[in-house]
C-alpha cells in the first residue's frame, strides 16, 4: 500500500503508538477504537493500517516494547557487590523505571487479559525473565546468609507487586519525593525478605 505524499513514518508511527498508549491507559483497550486513535493522531482511520496490522498488534507491540525496555535498562543498571546491594539496586530501579512510565505500566498489568493466547505467552515469557532476575538475587541472598525467605517465588511476586504498587498512589509534588519513596520502600523490601 502506498504511503500518502507528505507522510512521515518516522513521525506518524511513534505518534500512533503514543496515542494508543494514552487512550488505552485512560479508557481501556476494549473501549478504544482505531478511529479514536486515528483522530488523536490526526489521520484517517484507514491510514493507521500503514503502521500497525490491527488494534491487537498495537497493544502487543506496546506491551512488548515496555518489557524489552525494562529488561534492557535493568541489564545495564549497576548492581553493586553482593545480594543486598543487588536487591537495593533492583528495588530503586523498579520504582524509578515505573514511575517514569505510568501509562505503560498500567497497560502492562491491566490489559494482559485482552491479549490473544500467543501474544499473552510472549509477554508472560518476558515478564518471567524479569521476575527471574529478582529470584536470582533472593537465591544468592539466601546462599550468602543475608536474606531469609521460605518461598523464593512467592517472595519475588510479593516484592514486585509491592514495588509496582507505587504507581497507583504516587503523585509528583506530593508529600514524598521519588527518592524518599524509594528509601522507604527499600526499608520495606528489606523487612519483607528478612534482610
Amino acid at each position: 500500500m502506498a504511503r500518502k505524499t507528505g507522510s512521515h513514518s518516522e513521525i506518524t508511527g511513534p505518534r500512533v503508538r503514543d496515542a494508543a498508549l494514552t487512550l488505552f491507559a485512560r479508557h481501556g483497550f476494549a473501549a478504544v477504537s482505531m478511529r479514536q486513535i486515528a483522530g488523536e493522531v490526526g489521520v484517517q482511520a484507514g491510514a493507521l493500517y500503514l503502521y500497525t496490522k490491527d488494534k491487537q498488534s498495537l497493544l502487543f507491540d506496546l506491551m512488548r516494547s515496555h518489557m524489552e525496555e525494562l529488561l534492557a535498562a535493568w541489564d545495564v543498571e549497576p548492581k553493586g557487590a553482593g545480594a543486598l546491594d543487588a536487591l537495593e539496586a533492583f528495588s530503586r530501579f523498579h520504582i524509578r523505571f515505573h514511575l517514569e512510565r505510568p501509562d505503560a505500566v498500567f497497560i502492562a498489568y491491566m490489559e494482559l487479559r485482552n491479549l490473544t493466547p500467543d501474544n499473552f505467552a510472549a509477554i508472560e515469557s518476558l515478564r518471567r525473565q524479569y521476575e527471574a532476575e529478582l529470584e536470582a538475587i533472593l537465591r544468592a541472598g539466601q546462599q550468602e546468609g543475608v536474606i531469609a525467605v521460605t518461598d523464593i517465588r512467592l517472595s519475588t511476586m510479593a516484592v514486585i507487586a509491592m514495588l509496582t504498587g507505587v504507581n497507583t498512589w504516587y503523585r509528583e509534588g506530593g508529600r514524598l519525593s521519588r527518592e524518599a519513596v524509594a528509601d522507604r520502600y527499600w526499608d520495606m523490601v528489606r523487612g519483607a525478605v528478612g534482610a
